[in-house]
């Protein structure tokens, strides 16, 4: 049942806030759980919450969260499967994420945690909205802690990682309009041009990290866009760079923030331009407190054995919206090995991206076991 959940989400992906079959999909696997859940709803637009029955509703509840949205990426895996919805596809493991939810819901009603335990099917985790409309929807109310945990090919099957402290850095974007004055290409010194000072700011962004941030704390500023111009012989009135800002800190963060705009004022007036700044915040840090850290790396134990609890043994820079959750809620996110014998370590967010099947039924153990470790603690 599990395996032919994920290959229809993953046969037929959606992107954020438009997951309407995949949370139909998931709302009907979650009815036919035996005991039937104590509540079933649909939560922030697309969102699924269930309400798993403990042995005692009085408790405080638990809540285990699976992210369901995909990615616009065109999918080149060759799978069987493969996504039938052009230029999209479940490129960060979202489908298995989904299932391994519904599958720890379905082994928490054969064995009940202490309190009963919510699943979160969230929408929109890669916009990094989701998780904040799940929060604002008022469905983890009185929750007592959260779970939750992402794939990744740089394990294999049977290994997770359960560990304090931080996990993923935050991601900030931000949008710089240089604005200055076009003229004729064969006549640059009548124009104030903004792709040259494009040109320098790029430059100058690369020096936060290297000359501004402590070489203890993890930091990257990164330019991903520049779009200026429309033809080879005019010189633009305006150009505009878009980036991403990643911190695993708050005050690393905030100096990023600060930094950006700084150099880019400062540098649009060497140039003679305007420098117009946006900068969105996107999900902070994610940092796992040990404690519930500490009943998820006991569950793993508990489900793999010592072996299969291994250290992440990297910095991770990428982004994650459970980080919201984790600033209201105690609780633990995990990586789960998703790479088979032999296999290679696909980067997520790849058009070949895919996480072997056996590792929805680790995930979905070891979440339940979470779930059920945590709960008694708490309770």
């Amino acid at each position: 049942m599990l395996v032919e959940l994920r290959r229809t989400l993953h046969r037929y992906p959606e992107l954020s806030g438009k997951e309407e079959r995949t949370a139909a999909a998931l709302h009907a696997a979650l009815a036919r759980i035996e005991p039937a859940p104590a509540r079933l709803e649909r939560v922030a637009g697309t969102g699924v919450v269930a309400r798993i029955r403990g042995r005692d509703g009085s408790r405080a509840p638990v809540a285990v969260r699976g992210d369901i949205d995909a990615l616009p990426i065109s999918e080149s895996t060759g799978l069987p499967f493969a996504s039938e919805h052009p230029g999209v596809m479940h490129a960060c493991g979202h489908d298995v994420h989904a299932t391994w939810a519904v599958g720890a819901a379905h082994l928490l009603a054969a064995r009940p945690a202490t309190g009963d335990v919510l699943i979160v099917l969230q929408p929109a985790e890669e916009t990094g909205r989701g998780a904040n409309a799940v929060l604002e929807s008022g469905a983890l109310d009185g929750v007592a802690a959260i779970f939750g945990a992402h794939v990744d090919r740089r394990f294999a099957v049977g290994e997770v990682v359960a560990q304090e402290g931080p996990l993923a850095a935050a991601a900030d974007t931000f949008e710089i309009e240089l604005v200055g004055s076009g003229a004729h290409g064969a006549r640059p010194h009548e124009a104030a041009d903004p792709i040259v000072g494009a040109a320098a700011l790029i430059g100058a962004l690369q020096t936060i990290v290297a000359r501004r941030v402590n070489p203890a704390y993890p930091a990257v500023v990164s330019v991903g866009s520049v779009r200026a111009g429309s033809a080879p012989n005019v010189i633009p009135d305006r150009a505009t760079l878009t980036g991403t800002l990643r911190a695993t800190d708050p005050d690393t963060r905030r100096l990023l923030v600060e930094e950006v705009r700084r150099i880019a004022e400062a540098t649009a007036a060497v140039h003679r331009l305007k420098a117009k700044v946006s900068i969105e915040l996107g999900p902070p840090p994610l940092v796992n407190p040990p404690e519930p850290a500490g009943w998820a790396r006991r569950a793993a134990t508990a489900v793999l054995g010592d072996a299969g609890v291994v250290p992440l043994g990297f910095v991770n820079m990428g982004g994650e919206d459970f980080a919201a959750y984790l600033e209201r809620i105690p609780g633990c996110f995990l990586r789960i090995g998703a790479r088979e014998p032999g296999g290679e370590p696909i980067p997520a967010h790849s058009p070949r991206f895919y996480a072997a099947e056996e590792s929805i039924f680790v995930g979905a153990a070891v979440l339940a076991e979470t779930a059920r470790v945590a709960s008694e603690a708490v309770s």
